[in-house]
């Protein structure tokens, strides 16, 4: 089948569903009622990075690799304990970021790549944050990846609020830190001295992080909203001078990899230099994340001498336990975002949308509920939103789910799995399975599983066929 002709049946399959995105409306006060320190229209940065963990920066306790900038940035603003992704791989966990819906509900709940780049593309009638603040009057931007759909199909940056777009539309491609090429807007243009295979001369991440300083100077006099979806430390682990780790005694996949997290966090640096170059810090939200928990089991490479699990949690990337989910998670405002807080109280990526909502004035479509709750108060150092559930779901070999309800959270690795039940607030590392201890709680979660879980002919949760042997393509992100 040809790319276009996949898309054609994908998009036609989303758009058949296209009903269960439009649910009862759910009401927001306006930003004019806020207190007068948000009563203007905030510029809102939200710097995703991809794979970043909480044990790679020096703020969450990581002793090895510097990040002085991210932890300044924490120093500055709230740093948080508990922040969920929206599941544990890159395209569903960004959908969810951006559209405000959990992945009971989400268009996107796996990487699904379409041939020869792309991947599987937002319908035509799913809503996103940069919609919304387009229609509040915002300049847009996506720079760094993208990864839900390429500019031919419903998914296109261009199509979903962004004003411009810079970097890689497909995450596949984005593996490459030397690509053969990059994007202007939808405009492919060519990277000299790279062949796409491994180090060259043009390094995209330098051309990333200098468009994003371009845009934000050439925006600095009107409010703007910037995803800056940042590729590092993912992917294949390249960079062009491993710098102050070049003597250590590590392996080379180490030393690269130490050197993206700390080149990672000398970008954050230059982009809040600006703001405060521009006078924009007082005016600017800037929220940082990473798009999933730990990448690395405690006993590989990177684990080991990272020590990416010490931090307690069970699992890691395309798992559901903590591990898997909690990510890296820092917002900073400065006389509104309290300095120096640390908090454990929960949120998740599908808060943004609402949050923005809030803080903006802006006006959801008729019948549009997103699943998440305004993070306002929040941010300002009030509690967290009070909340029923959340909930995950993966769709990577076989489909797997999770849901917490207060400190109770449940876990399912598979169709034919039983739920396991955890106490987070006795057991946070997820080491003692409760559920035969706790009938009526497991039923719980399978009541609330049903209720909030929209059915999706393109996520069934049942068992796959199993297919035949051979070698099998990993998906990206």
């Amino acid at each position: 089948m040809t790319r276009s002709a996949a898309v054609r049946v994908l998009s036609v399959t989303c758009l058949s569903i296209g009903v269960l995105f439009f649910r009862v409306p759910l009401r927001y006060h306006s930003a004019s009622g806020a207190e007068g320190d948000i009563r203007q229209k905030p510029n809102i940065i939200f710097i995703l990075s991809d794979d970043v963990a909480q044990g790679d920066l020096g703020c969450y306790g990581q002793k090895l690799i510097r990040t002085p900038n991210l932890d300044r940035m924490a120093a500055e603003g709230t740093r948080y304990l508990q922040a969920y992704c929206g599941t544990t791989v890159c395209a569903p966990s960004r959908t969810s970021l951006i559209t405000g819906l959990h992945m009971g509900h989400c268009p996107i709940r796996a990487n699904r790549e379409i041939q020869p780049e792309g991947q599987m593309p937002l319908p035509a009638g799913t809503l996103t944050v940069a919609q919304l603040l387009k229609e509040r009057g915002y300049a847009t931007a996506c720079i760094g990846k993208w990864g839900m759909g390429m500019f031919d199909t419903t998914g296109s940056p261009l199509k979903k609020g962004f004003d411009h777009f810079f970097g890689y539309n497909c995450q596949r491609h984005a593996h490459s830190y030397f690509p053969t090429y990059l994007y202007n807007d939808d405009q492919r243009f060519e990277l000299p001295g790279n062949d796409g295979k491994g180090v060259g001369k043009t390094y995209a991440q330098n051309l990333i992080a200098d468009e994003v300083l371009r845009w934000v100077r050439s925006q600095k006099d009107r409010p703007f909203f910037l995803f800056h979806s940042v590729t590092l430390p993912h992917g294949r682990f390249e960079i062009e001078d491993v710098g102050q780790y070049a003597d250590r005694p590590w392996t080379p996949q180490q030393k690269n990899y130490a050197a993206m997290v700390t080149r990672l966090d000398r970008d954050v640096g230059r982009l809040l230099n600006l703001l405060k170059e521009l006078q924009l810090d007082e005016k600017t939200l800037v929220m940082f994340s990473g798009d999933n928990g730990s990448s690395f089991p405690p006993n590989s490479e990177i684990g080991r001498l990272f020590e990416q699990a010490a931090n307690g949690m069970r699992g890691f990337k395309r798992e559901l336990y903590e591990g898997g989910l909690r990510q890296a998670a820092i917002a900073r405002w400065p006389g509104v975002v309290p300095a120096g807080r640390v908090t454990d109280e929960p949120w998740a990526f599908w808060d943004f949308l609402p949050t923005v909502a809030e803080l903006t004035g802006a006006e959801l479509p008729d019948g549009f509920q997103p699943d998440g709750l305004s993070l306002v108060s929040f941010l300002r150092g009030g509690p967290a939103p009070q909340r029923e559930f959340f909930y995950w779901e993966l769709h990577e070999g076989r489909p797997i789910q999770a849901i917490r309800f207060g400190d109770w959270k449940a876990v399912r690795n598979g169709p034919s799995q039983p739920l396991e039940l955890y106490d987070l607030r006795h057991d946070p590392g997820e080491t003692t399975n409760l559920a035969a201890e706790k009938p009526e709680l497991v039923a719980k979660a399978e009541s609330l599983i049903k209720a909030t879980r929209a059915d999706d002919p393109n996520w069934p949760f049942q068992e796959r066929a199993q297919k035949k042997p051979g070698k099998q393509k990993k998906s990206s992100g």
